[in-house]
This record gives C-alpha cells, sequence and structure tokens, in this order.
C-alpha cells in the first residue's frame, strides 16, 4: 500500500454541506492556484447541487464555473458528482439528455466523473459510464452505503450486497471505486471490514466518501487506511466536519513518517484555510443554526443526511410545524420501509421526506406525491427491498402510467433534446442553455433571459 490520495471538496461538497451551495466563482478565484500546487489527487468543483444553486440563487451560469477555475488551475483534475439518468436534476431525464450532457461536461473541464444512483440500480449508470468512457475521461463508479440495522449487516445493506455491486462496477469499465457515505453512518470498524473484502475482491483504485455528521469521520477514514482504501475525500478544515467532510490537516499529521504519508505540506493549507475563514462572515447567514453540537449522533438513528435535515426543518418551519419534526423523523423510518428501503440520498430523499411529512400532517398515504408515486411505480428503478403491496396499491391508485415496471426506468423515457432545441429556439442560444431549461424548465428559462437581458 502505497501513500493515500486525496480528493478536495472544499469547492463542491463542503460548501454545500455548511453554506448550502453558497460559494461563489469570484470567491473562489483567489485561492484557486494555491489549490492546485497542493497536490490533490483531485478537486471536486461540479455537480450535485451546485447546478441548481448557481442558475437560481447565484445568477451564475453553471457551465461557466468549470472553465474559469480551469484557467487558474492547470494540474490538478477536475471532478464532478452525478447523479446517473437523474443528472444534477429531480427526475430520470432521457437517454440523449444524458449523452449531450457528458459531453459538454468532458467539454468544460471535467475530468473524473463519480456517478452513482440512488437506489443503487446499476442500470441507472449505463449510459453515462458508456458516455464518460468514450470521451477518455475517468469512470468513478460509486455505490450509496446504508444500513438495515446498526451495523453493516442484516437482510439488506450487508457485506455481499457491497462486494456484488463492486464487482458489477468494475466489469462496467469504472476505473475507480467511491463507497458513497452521505449521512456519515459508516462506522470505523465497519470501514475496515468493508474495505479488506473490496481490495479482493477487486482491482481497481478504491475511494472513501463520508461526512462528519456523526463525529466518527476521521475515525473512519483511518481504518479505511489501515485496510487499504486508495483515496479519500476531504475538506480544507473551515469548510469541514459539522455535515460536511472530515478536516484534510489532522489525517495528514497522523499520517506523517508512515508508509502511507502523501507527502502533502501543511503551509499552503493553512493559507488556504486563513482565506477561507475571511469569507465566513458572507456566508454565515446560510450556515446551519440552532444547535450547539458539532455532531449530529441521532443520525445512527434515522439515517437521515444533514441536507436532509435542513430542509425538513425549513419546511416544517413555512408550515408553523416545527414541533412535529421527531415525529416526520420517525415517519421516515416507516415510509423508507414500506417504500424498499431506499438509501436516503438525492432524490429519494426529498421524495421519502416529502411524503413523511404530508403523513404527519394530512395522516398516511391520504395525500401521496407525484413522485413517490413514480418511485413506486418503478420509474427511479429497483429498490434494495421489496415495496409493500398495500402502500403500492394505494400509491398507484388512479397512476395514469398503469402497472409497475421492473425494466430499465429509462426505456420509458422519449429522448428530449430535438424538441427542447425547437422550443427554446430564439432563447436558448447554445446547446448549454439547452440542457440548462431540459434539467430546470422554469428557473431555466428565467436564468437565460436574465442571462441575455430580456428581463
Amino acid at each position: 500500500m502505497g501513500p493515500v490520495k486525496f480528493q478536495d471538496n472544499t469547492f463542491r461538497d463542503g460548501h454545500q454541506s455548511i453554506f448550502a451551495t453558497r460559494m461563489t466563482t469570484e470567491d473562489m478565484i483567489p485561492i484557486a492556484e494555491r489549490m492546485d500546487e497542493v497536490g490533490f489527487w483531485a478537486v471536486e468543483v461540479w455537480g450535485g447541487a451546485t447546478f441548481d444553486t448557481m442558475h437560481r440563487f447565484l445568477n451564475e451560469d453553471p457551465w461557466e464555473r468549470p472553465r474559469i477555475l480551469k484557467r487558474h488551475m492547470k494540474k490538478t483534475p477536475f471532478a464532478m458528482l452525478l447523479r446517473g439518468q437523474n443528472l444534477v436534476g429531480y427526475r430520470h431525464y432521457a437517454d440523449d439528455v444524458v449523452r449531450a450532457f457528458v459531453d459538454r461536461a468532458c467539454e468544460i473541464g471535467i475530468d473524473v466523473f463519480r456517478v452513482f444512483d440512488a437506489l443503487n440500480d446499476l442500470r441507472n449508470v449505463e449510459t453515462c459510464a458508456t458516455r464518460i468512457r468514450q470521451n477518455g475521461k475517468h469512470f468513478e463508479g460509486a455505490v450509496v452505503y446504508s444500513l438495515t440495522e446498526r451495523h453493516l449487516g442484516g437482510e439488506v445493506f450487508n457485506l455481499p450486497y457491497y462486494v456484488s455491486k463492486a464487482r458489477a462496477l468494475e466489469e462496467m469499465g469504472a476505473d475507480s471505486i467511491c463507497i458513497k457515505d452521505m449521512a456519515g453512518i459508516l462506522a470505523p470498524y465497519d470501514a475496515y471490514t468493508l474495505f479488506s473484502e473490496l481490495r479482493k475482491a477487486v482491482g481497481v483504485p478504491l475511494h472513501l466518501h463520508t461526512h462528519y455528521t456523526s463525529g466518527m469521520a476521521s475515525m473512519t477514514c483511518l481504518k479505511a487506511i489501515e485496510a487499504g482504501v486508495d483515496i479519500l475525500d476531504t475538506c480544507v478544515a473551515p469548510y469541514a466536519m459539522r455535515t460536511s467532510m472530515p478536516p484534510i490537516e489532522p489525517l495528514l499529521l497522523a499520517l506523517e513518517g508512515t508508509g502511507r504519508d502523501p507527502g502533502i505540506g501543511m503551509s499552503r493549507l493553512l493559507d488556504i484555510g486563513r482565506y477561507l475563514e475571511s469569507l465566513a462572515p458572507r456566508y454565515e447567514k446560510h450556515a446551519a443554526s440552532g444547535s450547539l453540537s458539532l455532531i449530529d449522533e441521532s443520525v445512527i438513528a434515522h439515517q437521515i443526511p444533514g441536507g436532509m435535515t435542513s430542509n425538513l426543518i425549513s419546511q416544517l418551519r413555512e408550515m408553523n410545524a416545527l414541533d412535529r419534526l421527531l415525529d416526520v423523523q420517525e415517519e421516515i423510518q416507516a415510509v423508507r420501509r414500506e417504500a424498499g428501503m431506499p438509501p436516503l440520498v438525492t432524490p429519494t430523499s426529498q421524495i421519502v421526506g416529502s411524503q413523511a411529512v404530508m403523513n404527519v400532517m394530512a395522516g398516511r398515504y391520504r395525500t401521496v406525491s407525484n413522485q413517490f408515486r413514480d418511485l413506486l411505480f418503478g420509474l427511479y428503478g429497483k429498490t434494495p427491498a421489496a415495496v409493500d403491496p398495500q402502500v403500492r396499491e394505494i400509491a398507484l391508485r388512479g397512476y395514469d402510467r398503469g402497472v409497475w415496471i421492473t425494466d430499465r426506468p429509462a426505456n420509458h423515457l422519449r429522448p428530449e433534446m430535438e424538441a427542447a432545441r425547437r422550443r427554446l429556439d430564439g432563447l436558448a442560444r447554445t446547446e448549454e442553455d439547452v440542457l440548462t431549461c431540459v434539467l430546470y424548465p422554469d428557473s431555466g428559462e428565467q436564468f437565460l433571459k436574465r442571462k441575455y437581458g430580456m428581463e
């Protein structure tokens, strides 16, 4: 086992977790060159919620951020998070949209694509994976980490489950495989067991992405290092911890002088950290507040990622029902079981969470969201466990698509790009503009009107 490699997520998941994805490209530029000199395996700059937030709240064209940063960062590969057939939106898109999106992402400077599916249904990764490899870029297949019980094991999310997913991704041509622990629930000794077995099962590099939410992340990283993990996700300290990733600085100190020491100097990281600290007053209003603790120990029980919890709090506050948060958290567990145990990650976390809120406020399944119907119909893919047949019957009552499906969801989606080009003629001036509006029809068109001075 050689030196550990580090991917930095400060420019994407760090500020998404801490400051609701509000960091601007302008604030990244002053430290971009210093980030490029650190020696990261890759820097994550795009994907996840950035596309939505940039055009909706920051009035920035999302396609421009990688281009701009690439002018200042010429050494370090750029990474992005891609939700398989979901891309960076909230529904499944047709194959022609997926191919067009990947092509444009490659052109603007993305080198490493971490691709996952919320249900770990790898059929939803196929089109992305093929297109990434056709473009000669790095395809990192990701497996979403979830639990059936307190620790790794049980009927659904057990060791054979993760090993089989990793092997399948390697057979699909993955250049590396990532365990994506979005809620920070991977325990240290479970990490050692998991990565020890994955090391035996596959031959490509192994990558760990975890969050600090439960307080275990740094310990989990150390045990994963002992087991042979190749790459770790971290953030520079000011944008780390809480619901973000573990900070890189303590891990570097812990590895110093060992055979896994990456040899990354601390001086540049300290300078970058001081700059990020200076930005704190600018973004403080977006930070999650109301808790003295740096960790959320209850995440082990409910497995709800930090971003999902903040959305629930906002939703309940608007309904003047914040006192029902504990009821909603309990209901999320029930809805999740009845819906086939989907991991709580975008978009299934929003689908399950919204349905749980409706169940608590209006009565169980008296109102069913269209997205929940789509999930139980099969439009998001095969759930890890069986769906409760009674709940499916209630949810699909009057559903216009008919009997639930079992084949690849995208087989039921018609091509979208050509019709979108015709519809947006006169507004969209580039293929990127068309894709923005396909992904976000309403807010995307509003953004283009502002972009081109029509509004």
